[in-house]
């Protein structure tokens, strides 16, 4: 049977946690009451034996039931809210162990009833929001209809685009601000009211993680959209805020303020009669439906979460109390529990109405009356593990494991992979295993990552944003990798074997493109087969890398931005590889064609600092959408490591002792950057201030070394570059083998990075108590002038 500290730690939400009773507290301090046995509170045996028998000798068992009384105290006029103390009697009155955990309990209670107070007040401002959202989207989509229906009429036959709702227009905010202020303000009141309630010492630390807060509080508030906008409509001042997510938006928005000039420049001209105004069509009412559906969505999950809180934590103190009962020898549980199944967090029925709410408005108005439908939407079924996906892992596993042995046999006798090693071999078909092993070997460390953090209860799921439904778990990319290095595996054993036969025929060549290209095809395979929505889902991440300038930034964008920057040797193997099939020098088996063309030298340039490219105009659109500065020192960071790729292909070209001194200049200052921003910002650590030396106030793994040697591990693997200078010699093993050797430290390097890096995000959603998204509303009331 598993202990309940195990279920409750299992159960609860990760970024509530430090809201959530402190339960292995409390088993401390009855731990620590057990064992000191104190004689006041813990009558003799001969005493227990007689009690009952002789109500006289001092023992009754019913004042157990006095023994303790919870006092119900207003708080201030400022908050409202109810707190509790408990007063001791008795055997008790004289314990300190008693008072010391009973202040803990009082100090829980009042700490869950605080935070289920604000977190249910700031979904039902979410629902009282959502709600005017309906009617404004309600009233609109009627308008609209109505215009059609009236265009129809005039022109006597079906209009082929869609009419628009005319409304007048005047610049405004992005109506995002006013949401995240919102939920600041909640948290802000929480952390005001727990600093009153955490006077005990053992409460401080939650109390600096919450002061925290208010450091933050300018956080969120300097957005800049072109996209918010006020139309007049029925008398209201209604602004519309549709989020530049993409370039089609982008370049709508910026179309809108140039029509908007126009129209105020007629205006001036005093051309009353031609009064334009900008349109709100389908497309925009589409976008602001789906934007209200999300935020349905998304408070229905929180309401969810906000059930399982109290759920868990009444559990918690039943629990507690029948352990002290048991470790006391008294019953004083039933008093304490009458209190707690009075109190605001377990009596309180505003939850249960307004999830009711949520969800007869979503069947309404998004399942067209069709409860099911809107269950797979609000209450997605999590996928099940099957069995199945284990056995092929172990037989995939097996399979690349005899074919990789086999091959680095038949190598070895072959003299590949040496000095004088066959040069046609090296040129062609190791860059295609050497490419297909590190994006795989990326592949199973993410697979690890994952395994890390579901084990460390990090809600990668909620900060990638990935569907519940749809997300890789971690035996699933196991599989995928197992099953795609087989293939590879086993058609370069093939290619390795027919090379060393003599036949070296163009068919025999073009195996490993063939290879290449049947990737390819699965990859964009439109087809319902081998995990489409996540082929497509990597796919659409990589256009937003590509156009990243015009698509807004969210987190797995730049974390596979930072991925593709761990991958520069594999993206010049691949445009190698490209080029040579391409131009067809496979046929005449003319490998050093590519080489010599001055386009794909210039390639080759490009491609090194590409991916560094992409990332920071990442940070620039992010510093563009949100105006933190910290986004153009991140930004500083890529340019140094963009400049430093450049140099060293240069030198790796001219091989001059000036372009040697430029390049370790380059990447001494590009490496302690990155250092920098790896250790301070995107891990937390170096924290000079720390409870706990040099590393943040809060740790997810519980052996601090671990941080320390991660630390170490990371430094040594960024100065992998210096193999540049010192020209290591492996044996008589091939240059280019060592070369994929170093790439493939850093792809382990950039793994490791991965789960810190997700655990610092993790902790910071948890000191915001963020757990769910904040997902702007496309509508927004402003006050006429």
């Amino acid at each position: 049977m598993v202990k309940f500290s195990k279920q409750f730690e299992a159960q609860l939400v990760p970024e509530w946690k430090d809201a959530f009773v402190d339960y292995w507290q409390l088993k401390k301090d009855l731990k620590r009451m057990q064992i000191v046995g104190d004689s006041k509170t813990e009558p003799s045996l001969f005493h227990r034996l007689f009690a009952k028998r002789i109500p006289f000798f001092g023992y009754n068992v019913n004042r157990d039931r006095d023994a303790i009384h919870v006092h119900r105290k207003l708080g201030s006029s400022a908050s409202r809210n109810d707190f509790y103390e408990t007063e001791l009697f008795d055997q008790f009155a004289d314990s300190e162990s008693a008072k010391e955990f009973f202040s803990r309990l009082d100090l829980q209670l009042n700490k869950v009833n605080q935070f289920y107070k604000g977190k249910e007040k700031e979904y039902q401002d979410r629902s009282e929001s959502l709600h005017k959202q309906m009617d404004i989207l309600l009233e609109l989509k009627a308008a609209l209809k109505q215009q059609q229906q009236r265009d129809r009429r005039n022109l006597g036959t079906d209009s082929k685009d869609d009419p628009s709702i005319c409304c007048s227009i005047v610049s405004e905010e992005d109506s995002t601000r006013g949401a995240i202020e919102q939920t600041e303000q909640t948290q802000e009141n929480f952390s005001r009211e727990l600093e009153r309630l955490n006077s005990d010492q053992d409460q401080l630390s939650m109390s600096q993680r919450l002061d925290s807060i208010k450091n933050r509080r300018e956080e969120g508030k300097k957005f800049r959209s072109l996209s918010g906008r006020v139309v007049s409509f029925q008398g209201k001042n209604v602004k519309i805020n549709i989020p530049l997510t993409n370039p089609s938006r982008t370049f709508s928005a910026l179309s809108d303020l140039v029509w908007e000039d126009l129209v105020n420049q007629s205006k001036k001209s005093g051309s009353e009669t031609s009064m334009n105004k900008l349109s709100v069509n389908k497309t925009k009412l589409h976008h602001a439906e789906k934007m209200i559906r999300g935020a349905f969505i998304e408070l229905y999950k929180g309401l969810g979460y906000l059930r399982t809180y109290r759920n868990l934590n009444m559990l918690a103190f039943v629990k507690i109390l029948k352990k002290f009962d048991k470790v006391t020898q008294k019953q004083v549980s039933s008093t304490y529990l009458k209190v707690v199944e009075s109190s605001y967090f377990n009596s309180s029925d505003k939850e249960v109405k307004l999830t009711d709410d949520v969800e007869e408005l979503f069947i309404k108005n998004f399942a067209k009356d069709d409860k099911q439908k809107a269950m797979k939407y609000l209450k997605p079924h999590q996928r099940k593990e099957s069995h199945a996906v284990t056995f092929f892992i172990g037989l995939f596993a097996g399979c690349f494991m005899a074919l990789f042995t086999g091959y680095c046999i038949m190598a070895h006798l072959a003299g590949m992979y040496t000095s004088h090693s066959n040069s046609i071999y090296m040129e062609t078909a190791y860059p295609v295993l050497s490419m297909f092993s590190l994006l795989f070997l990326h592949l199973f460390l993410y697979g690890c990552n994952i395994f890390m953090w579901r084990k460390m209860r990090i809600n990668y799921t909620f900060i990638f944003e990935f569907s519940p439904t749809k997300e890789l778990k971690y035996r699933e990319v196991f599989l995928i990798c197992t099953a795609c290095m087989t293939v590879v595996v086993g058609a370069m054993f093939a290619h390795l074997a027919l090379v060393l036969k003599g036949n070296s025929s163009t068919q025999v060549q073009a195996i490993p493109g063939i290879l290449v290209l049947m990737f390819l095809l699965l990859l964009v395979c439109p087809f319902n087969v081998l995990y489409k929505s996540t082929r497509f889902l990597f796919l659409r991440i990589l256009r937003n890398i590509v156009l990243s300038p015009l698509y807004k930034v969210v987190m797995v964008d730049f974390f596979m931005a930072d991925q593709l920057c761990s991958q520069v040797p594999m993206l010049r193997s691949l445009e190698y590889v490209a080029c040579y099939y391409i131009t067809g020098s496979f046929k005449t088996q003319d490998y050093g064609y590519c080489n010599r063309g001055k386009h794909f030298r210039d390639l080759a340039y490009a491609i090194s600092f590409l991916p560094y490219y992409w990332r920071a105009m990442q940070c620039a659109r992010r510093w563009f959408d949100e105006g933190d500065m910290g986004h153009l020192i991140n930004l500083g960071k890529y340019v140094s490591a963009m400049l430093a790729a450049g140099v060293k292909v240069a030198y790796e070209k001219e091989k001059s002792p000036g372009w040697l001194v430029l390049m370790v200049a380059m990447s001494s200052g590009a490496t302690m950057y990155q250092l920098y921003w790896d250790f301070v910002k995107d891990w937390g650590l170096l924290q000079a201030n720390s409870k706990n030396p040099w590393l943040r106030n809060d740790l997810i793994l519980k052996r601090k070394f671990v941080y320390y040697l991660s630390m170490g591990l990371n430094l040594v693997l960024r100065l992998a570059w210096l193999q540049t200078v010192i020209h290591p010699n492996l044996g008589s093993l091939d240059s280019r083998v060592s070369i994929f050797f170093l790439a493939a430290l850093e792809v382990i390097r950039r793994g490791h990075w991965n789960f810190y890096r997700l655990e610092n995000e993790h902790l910071n959603n948890a000191g915001k108590f963020r757990a769910v998204k904040t997902v702007p509303l496309p509508f927004h009331e402003v006050d006429q002038d």
